[in-house]
């Protein structure tokens, strides 16, 4: 029925965001406990296993495929890892360019997703497939390259402190050098972290010194979801 169908395909669209929902909310806690690379690779995985699962949706002739694999792209992409890790492994004069590129690529990946979309290329009704796991391309290209990258400086020296390992990530990224300023600043913020209460959303919430920072964040995001532009 038109009907169900119509439902169908809102929770398809809508399951990402659910997706994103979870992976967001245990994002801190795995990245403390297993390392941003870590989960990046984990990350990764997911990915491939998603679009895999996606691109087989059409031989298996399973729309509950489309929307596993949906669920799970939104977990892998919405835990906040790839410009925290950008940031903390970019030199300090090039971290604000480092983080900005974040947006840029994922403003990109946007436009060659809608691009590769069109009837002509790869949203006819043979190609479908292929377009929908063509997301675990770069997955797998992340997958391999980033085993060559060493883990985040500050993680290795705040969360595990490995001095020595986080001298030799920062040698390894930016260069033989005098890196003792970038360490000294990575101690300072360890200790004023440990002397500082991280909150939890309620918290959050109910803390005066924050409640308009909270409410101009809410009005730009909510305005940003609702101006229609997802639906387009």
């Amino acid at each position: 029925h038109q009907d169900n169908l119509l439902f169908l395909w809102s929770i398809t669209v809508s399951i990402f965001g659910i997706g994103g929902l979870l992976g967001s909310s245990g994002s801190r806690y795995l990245t403390v406990k297993y390392g941003k690379k870590k989960c990046l690779l984990c990350n990764n995985l997911l990915m491939i296993v998603a679009a895999s699962i996606m691109g087989c949706s059409k031989i298996a002739r399973s729309f509950e495929m489309i929307l596993i694999g949906r669920f799970m792209c939104g977990i892998s992409l919405c835990v906040p890892l790839h410009h925290q890790y950008v940031g903390e492994i970019s030199p300090r004069k090039l971290r604000g360019f480092a983080n900005s590129t974040s947006s840029f690529f994922w403003s990109l990946g946007k436009a060659v997703g809608q691009i590769s979309g069109q009837r002509e290329l790869l949203g006819s009704q043979t190609l479908w497939p292929m377009l929908m796991a063509s997301c675990g391309l770069p997955a797998l290209i992340q997958l391999i390259t980033l085993p060559f990258f060493p883990e985040s400086p500050p993680y290795l020296l705040m969360h595990k402190g490995d001095q020595e390992g986080c001298k030799k990530a920062i040698r390894q990224l930016w260069g033989e050098g005098h890196h003792q300023a970038e360490i000294d600043d990575i101690m300072k913020e360890k200790a004023t972290m440990k002397n500082t209460k991280i909150l939890n959303v309620l918290e959050l919430m109910k803390e005066p010194a924050f409640r308009w920072q909270l409410y101009m964040i809410v009005i730009l995001t909510a305005t940003v979801q609702l101006c229609g532009i997802n639906a387009v």
